[in-house]
């Protein structure tokens, strides 16, 4: 059963946005516990590339669906998980890279929608914090995506955010989504 096509995001509202996240629904990979069966040969690379055996998995459906079985572990490592099977897979950054943007409103009433290279889409919200990390290449911003999973946000994703924070009349260099606020300066 092939996967259906990725929507354009540059035509959808938030509410559709906000309803296409809530129909899909992934595997309950948070109560799968099956026994720890090795290492899947797998890594996803800082720029959100899959590898299988060092190739690069060049089907973006299997890479889609592959995506909805991984897990952070609490140690921080991450696993592919399936009800009987638990396989390591390397993550050299983060698991997804936040690669467009949507957002409608201003200031406090402002909303963020990311669509990440998997094709998830996530709104920046309470529950779906947005942080800057001071790296020893720059800061680095990263999108909370579920379970301790994040994205990295792309870089002309990061410079649109900017943009759109600069422009807003505040203190503080930051965007609001969703009733939160999000500081885009790197500061605590």
């Amino acid at each position: 059963m092939p996967m259906e096509p990725l929507p354009d995001l540059s035509t959808l509202s938030l509410a559709d946005i906000a309803r296409l996240a809530a129909e899909k629904r992934l595997p309950p990979v948070e109560k799968w516990n099956p026994d720890h069966c090795g290492d899947s040969e797998m890594r996803i690379a800082r720029d959100g590339t899959w590898y299988h055996q060092g190739s690069p998995i060049g089907r973006e459906t299997m890479v889609r669906l592959f995506s909805t079985i991984l897990r952070r572990e609490p140690d921080g490592s991450h696993v592919l998980v399936t009800p009987v099977e638990k396989l390591d897979i390397e993550v050299e950054d983060a698991p997804f890279v936040a690669v467009e943007l949507k957002s409608e409103g201003e200031g406090r009433a402002r909303s963020l929608a990311f669509r990440l290279n998997s094709g998830d889409i996530v709104t920046a919200g309470p529950d779906h914090g947005l942080t800057v990390r001071e790296t020893p290449d720059g800061p680095h911003p990263y999108l909370h995506v579920r379970g301790g999973l994040e994205a990295l946000v792309g870089r002309s994703v990061y410079y649109e955010l900017m943009n759109l924070a600069l422009g807003e009349e505040s203190d503080r260099v930051g965007l609001w989504s969703e009733g939160a606020f999000f500081p885009l300066d790197g500061a605590a």
